[in-house]
């Protein structure tokens, strides 16, 4: 079975190229990384960093014991049944209202 001459020089012009587009990518995402990745890493950090510190002199909202929300129509299955599993006092409120107090 004989190939065409045509065959041949597709067959060589697709291998040069997908040898040399693929050459320098991983230098691409190296630099890439560093230029873009990590800064954007960095702004976003600054930006919640800000943010937590503009909501720590927040008061604790007014608790208001609505009668659809905080239903139990059973006990969660770990410690006194009353609490979820991730509950923390000063921003979830029990059925009857908070724990403790912001500061």
């Amino acid at each position: 079975m004989s190939v065409s001459p045509a065959a041949l020089v597709a067959r060589r012009a697709l291998a040069a190229a997908s040898t040399s587009s693929h050459a320098g990518g991983a230098r691409t995402w190296k630099i890439l990384s560093f230029v873009l990745a990590i800064p954007g890493v960095a702004v976003c950090m600054a930006n919640a960093y800000m943010k937590m510190q503009e909501h720590s002199h927040h008061e604790q909202p007014e608790f208001v014991p609505y009668p659809h929300l905080r239903i139990r129509t059973k006990k969660f299955p770990w410690g006194d049944g009353n609490h979820s599993l991730f509950h923390n006092p000063l921003t979830n409120p029990l059925p009857d209202g908070y724990e403790t107090s912001h500061r």
